[in-house]
């Protein structure tokens, strides 16, 4: 079966530094789930379908990668499918104490489950999905932090 690992999020819309992570975690393990969460707790631009579909298509070309989508906590999400590695993105400081209490509350849930941090390229670190939704609605050309087609998706839905 190989090491696995899922990354979970929203991904609302996916980023290069997504995909950054992405790539870089498929050279560590034999398979890398990405799973978006349905996110109850959080409006999204896009669907649950939506996003898994511009998931898909944005890491075709990666083999050992797929995506799916999951609804309730990851760390059960994680452990119904056999896995024990939980990757999360960090960017900035900032996010390192929400994703550190994260990880403390999964190990608490399940001690057998890791959750391994990864940078982006340091040419991501700043971006975010929600930073990229608003400059989007300002009009900004964000070719250079999402795919083309993502970029096409955003204009549409602000239409």
């Amino acid at each position: 079966m190989g090491l696995r690992a899922v990354y979970p999020g929203s991904f609302d819309p996916v980023t290069y530094g997504h995909l950054d992570i992405i790539k870089r975690a498929s050279l560590l393990f034999d398979e890398v789930i990405v799973a978006v969460a349905h996110n109850v707790d959080k409006s999204t631009l896009f669907s649950v379908e939506e996003r898994v579909a511009m998931l898909k298509k944005a890491a075709a070309r990666i083999k050992n990668v797929s995506v799916t989508d999951f609804d309730g906590l990851a760390v059960n999400y994680v452990k119904k499918n056999g896995i024990k590695i939980i990757i999360r993105g960090l960017r900035m400081i900032s996010d390192f104490e929400y994703e550190f209490q994260m990880a403390l509350t999964n190990r608490k849930l399940d001690h057998s489950i890791e959750t391994i941090f990864m940078m982006p390229n340091e040419c991501y670190s700043y971006v975010s999905s929600k930073l990229i939704k608003e400059a989007a609605m300002l009009g900004a050309d964000l070719k250079e932090f999402v795919p083309l087609f993502v970029f096409k998706e955003l204009l549409k839905k602000l239409k």
